[in-house]
């Protein structure tokens, strides 16, 4: 189900999958950070195949500083995050990625209100 709304929703599924990995199954949340990228590569490159078949990325052409500010901007911070990891106890994880579920679902929230 993860990779039907990732697919639908364009995203890789992390944003789903770690949630469902440690609410529903009880895993660590470094263990649920780890799955993540494993589990979500086959997810991504199914839609990267579904979005460059249908023209989806022609959009990105006209948008080239933001694509770039977001992928130098997500290397750093996996950089810096992987690095973080042993330091940053599993005791703050928890609380961290409730607050910017929270949050994010929020933003969305308010977003779509305002779309017509």
């Amino acid at each position: 189900m993860i990779g039907v709304v990732a697919s639908i929703l364009g995203v890789a599924g992390g944003e789903l999958l770690i949630p469902t990995l440690v609410l529903l199954f009880g895993a660590d949340i470094k263990l649920a950070g780890s799955l993540s990228p494993a589990v979500s590569l086959p997810t991504m490159l199914v839609g990267f195949t579904r979005y460059s078949r249908d023209r989806s990325f022609s959009v990105l052409g006209r948008n080239l500083a933001f694509l770039i500010t977001m992928a130098v901007g997500s290397i750093l911070g996996t950089f810096i995050g992987g690095r973080l990891l042993g330091l940053v106890p599993s005791a703050l994880l928890l609380p961290a990625l409730a607050a910017i579920l929270l949050i994010s679902a929020v933003k969305v929230w308010r977003h779509s209100r305002h779309k017509p």
